[in-house]
């Protein structure tokens, strides 16, 4: 097929850039922080936030230390979670516990019900101007269509919740991410599935992928704090839904003892990337283990972690009675000193998930040593703008977080009012390189279907945007068939021109 634009130099940005929407801050409260330091305990040998262990060890200062969290908030944080009528009198002590987080998560149809019904206004507006109105009751209709509708299931952490602004929750970017609503489904591109990259295909043992020669992706659990309605392993991950029947991965230890065995006894493997699911479910004591095996094995390098925590519940890392970061931060260590390389990559997508909460965290983490790399997925009406993902890959460079990859948005089923037409992604890199480091600048990449594994969006082979058809070839990806295979990528149909 012939190539209808060129693949080298500027010529790829033939569309102009779609009109950048304004990026709005979440609405907050100024602190309240009367009862931020009320009933904190302290001990002459706590460790004060931040300070990292070896520091610590030297140190002969007493510092105040809260049970659950790191150390008292300073008395200029603003508590935003206070705009969410339900938590309007959660302390910061309550909120920045991970125990609160997880007893509080709205999850299931019922529980999500009933918070709508308490947060959500009489009124809220039904366009983007404001000009026309609809009730709270027909807002809540439309959202629990949309869940009937879904491949995913419905868990939302109170933080992510509470970065929503719930007078205007219809064009709220984070609500469009994580809560479906019936009236703005499209119907599915006819080439769009369930397992679009083929995922279970390329798995010679249940829960592992090995599509790279020298990298594999092991899937312990199946489980996410937060189920994003666009996640690529919607066949897998989370409970069964109304249209769904889950591919489930339990956290079993034969499971993965095989898996264990296959990379044991791969020895062209070399890097594994370790999600579900999500890391962020794994226990302490299962991180150490994993983290453990993976450096016991002569082949492996590296490796890393995949958890969108940071992103919707980063008090975890703050909270020192937890244990999970340090499990996290141990295995770093470890793994510095036996020659091998440790990541945390998560997953933010707008920034107005990011707080100071995510901030803390985030230097946490870099005092620490761990390093942390950002994926993000292009998504229609969310980020697909050139100010909002320059604003959010800066947000990140800032807190030390390096983006890494922009995705274009897998073909997957139920998702194709987020899904942007390749041009979007090929524009929005056009755009952005130069105005930042190039160290921090994400590549662009199309996850290509049918398990070709990852591709730079402009590296096509042939793109025509009147069909919406491009093409790509993986040269280094072979096996089951694909030595000079030909990977198609279909913008969604409604984006087509007339």
């Amino acid at each position: 097929m012939v190539s209808l634009l060129s693949r080298h130099g500027p010529s790829v940005c033939l569309r102009a850039p779609a009109l950048a929407r304004t990026v709005t801050a979440v609405p907050h409260r100024q602190a309240q922080v009367a009862d931020v330091g009320k009933g904190l305990e302290t001990t002459t040998s706590s460790i004060p936030l931040f300070m990292n262990r070896k520091s610590a060890a030297q140190s002969t200062t007493p510092a105040p230390i809260v049970r659950l969290v790191a150390a008292a908030l300073p008395q200029d944080r603003d508590e935003f979670w206070r705009e969410v009528p339900v938590w309007e009198n959660v302390s910061a002590k309550d909120f920045l516990s991970y125990r609160w987080s997880v007893a509080n998560t709205v999850q299931g149809t019922a529980k999500l019900f009933k918070f709508l019904q308490a947060v959500v206004p009489e009124e809220v507006p039904l366009n983007e101007l404001g000009t026309q109105m609809q009730s709270r009751d027909e807002f809540i209709a439309d959202v629990m269509e949309g869940v009937a509708a879904a491949t995913m299931a419905i868990r939302m952490t109170p933080y992510i919740l509470s970065r929503v602004n719930w007078e205007n929750p219809r064009h709220d970017p984070i609500i469009r991410q994580f809560l479906p609503l019936k009236s703005v489904l499209i119907p599915d591109h006819p080439k769009l599935a369930l397992d679009s990259l083929h995922e279970e295909a390329d798995s010679p043992v249940k829960g592992l992928v090995h599509r790279y020669s020298d990298k594999a992706l092991f899937l312990p659990t199946s489980v996410c704090p937060t189920y994003c309605m666009f996640c690529t392993r919607s066949y897998a991950v989370g409970a069964d839904t109304d249209t769904v029947t889950k591919a489930s991965l339990k956290p079993t230890r034969r499971r993965w003892e095989e898996a264990f065995a296959y990379i044991e006894n791969t020895p062209a493997l070399q890097d594994i990337v370790v999600s579900g699911g999500d890391s962020y479910y794994l226990q302490p004591d299962q991180l150490r283990m994993i983290g453990d095996r993976l450096i016991g094995m002569p082949n492996i390098k590296r490796f890393r972690f995949a958890s969108k925590g940071l992103a919707v519940a980063p008090s975890r890392i703050l909270d020192e009675s937890d244990g999970w970061v340090n499990a996290l931060i141990d295995i770093s260590n470890k793994a510095k000193k036996a020659g091998k390389a440790v990541a945390w990559h998560t997953h933010f997508n707008h920034p107005n998930e990011i707080s100071w909460i995510s901030k803390d965290a985030s230097q946490k983490l870099f005092e620490e040593g761990v390093m942390v790399r950002n994926q993000t997925v292009l998504l229609r009406g969310v980020n697909d703008d050139v100010d909002t993902m320059s604003k959010l890959i800066r947000d990140l460079a800032d807190n030390k977080v390096f983006p890494y990859y922009v995705y274009q948005c897998d073909m997957v089923e139920r998702v194709e009012h987020l899904r942007t037409p390749l041009q979007t992604i090929l524009d929005l890199e056009a755009r952005i390189r130069g105005s930042i480091a190039g160290f921090m600048m994400p590549q662009f990449v199309v996850d290509l279907p049918a398990g070709g594994g990852k591709r730079l969006a402009c590296s096509y082979e042939s793109y025509d945007p009147k069909t919406g058809l491009s093409t790509y070839m993986a040269p280094a990806v072979t096996g089951r068939d694909k030595e000079n295979k030909v990977y198609e990528y279909y913008d969604p149909i409604d984006t087509l021109p007339n």
